[in-house]
């Protein structure tokens, strides 16, 4: 009898490098004043990205969101990545996350 993947949900947090001009983080400082908003500065934008993966264990899981970050949803040249564990769901829960949360810079 072989045994059911699990299924593992992550979170990837893209955001622009240091350094790299972000137009949205710029858009928002300049619209503060609008709102009445002051202390706020250095405002970076970026996006998150969420997914379930099937696969034996969370090494396994991992690995593979870590090539998607790596190779399709971050740009290297400009952008930085992080990968989140959301949560793990059991085999015969899959669609509910369990309750689990570990974050990783």
């Amino acid at each position: 009898m072989s045994e059911q993947p699990a299924a593992f949900r992550f979170a990837v947090h893209v955001m622009p490098k240091p350094g790299i001009l972000d137009p949205q983080g710029r858009a928002v400082e300049r619209s503060m004043p609008h709102l009445r908003i002051t202390g706020v500065r250095d405002v970076r934008v970026g996006r998150r990205v969420e997914l379930t993966v099937e696969a034996a264990d969370e090494a396994a899981a991992r690995a593979v969101v870590e090539r998607l970050a790596a190779d399709l949803l971050a740009n290297p040249l400009i952008e930085t990545y992080a990968v989140e564990l959301v949560g793990a769901l059991a085999p015969a829960a899959q669609g509910r996350p369990a309750a689990a949360t570990e974050s990783r810079p």
